[in-house]
């Protein structure tokens, strides 16, 4: 991994850098014209529109509302209360909208217990076939976001949620076996996040382990999706399982979507909103710089 890239992962979590390109003059607008390819709008009635659009082009979408590391219980609850609006809103959209959040966003870290209860009643509120996305954060976010996912999965919401491994994790193995024993969701992802230890090389051992995890899932028989840009690995994925889902990042390479759906390929978006976009768009460029 080049040094680049790993300073790059370094400022996308950086709030002081975030806020020095603000205040430099033209720099937000700046920063904003080259992240807007990867973002659904900064309101949710961009969301909404940016995902009528891609349903009409025969995509299924996950609407996710920006957001990440919140300890206020007042914050968490407003973020709840903008979720619970927008599945208020899915009955009167096309079928293949599902909704996804970073548990964080909900004060995970704060109260787990709180997180949980935030987390049952946007699955309850979702309707019948879609589910809650939840994503993957650090390695040290994990036994948390497993165990608040179990909680729900528990009260009878296990086909409302999703939940998201990280191939390049040493631990994804068992926590996929406990995730398919409760009927979650799979999202199978490389992982995002640079970690200190517990974690594989960039590279051809996470994309090794990427598959290896795939056959897991697919022996336990559960719904998954494969969730990567990397065409080699995504054919691999379709040739080994057959026609899986697989999710791509607004913006990230389009044209394949199309080309995927023409292979009766079932196709989805990640595709996130809201006004907290600047560390995300800077994770997108640390990403492009590769292995």
């Amino acid at each position: 991994m080049g040094l680049d890239r790993t300073i790059l992962f370094a400022l996308a979590t950086s709030e002081r850098f975030e806020r020095t390109v603000k205040l430099v003059p033209g720099g937000q607008e700046i920063a904003w014209r080259a992240a807007s390819r990867y973002v659904a709008g900064r309101s949710r009635a961009d969301a909404l529109a940016v995902a009528g659009q891609l349903l009409s082009d025969g995509h299924a979408v996950s609407v996710d509302l920006f957001g990440e590391r919140v300890n206020d219980p007042v914050v968490a609850d407003r973020v709840l209360a903008e979720y619970l609006e927008l599945a208020a809103v899915l009955p009167t959209m096309p079928a293949g909208v599902w909704l996804s959040l970073d548990l964080t966003h909900l004060a995970l870290t704060a109260d787990a217990g709180a997180a949980a209860d935030r987390l049952a009643r946007i699955a309850g509120a979702l309707p019948t076939g879609c589910r809650l996305q939840v994503g993957a954060e650090e390695a040290a976010q994990t036994d948390a976001i497993l165990g608040c996912i179990l909680d729900v999965a528990g009260r009878g919401l296990a086909d409302r949620l999703g939940a998201t491994v990280q191939a390049n994790l040493l631990r994804s193995e068992s926590d996929l076996d406990v995730l398919a024993d409760a009927g979650v969701h799979i999202r199978l992802v490389k992982g995002a996040y640079i970690e200190a230890a517990g974690a594989l090389p960039w590279g051809e051992p996470t994309d090794s382990a990427f598959l290896q995890l795939g056959s897991r899932i697919a022996e336990h028989g559960v719904p998954w999706s494969a969730a990567t840009q990397d065409g080699r690995l995504r054919e691999a994925v379709l040739s080994a399982y057959g026609p899986v889902e697989v999710e791509q990042l607004l913006g990230v390479h389009p044209s394949v979507l199309d080309e995927l759906a023409a292979r009766s390929i079932p196709t989805r978006v990640y595709m996130p909103y809201g006004t907290e976009w600047f560390r995300y768009w800077m994770r997108r460029v640390a990403e492009s710089r590769g292995a």
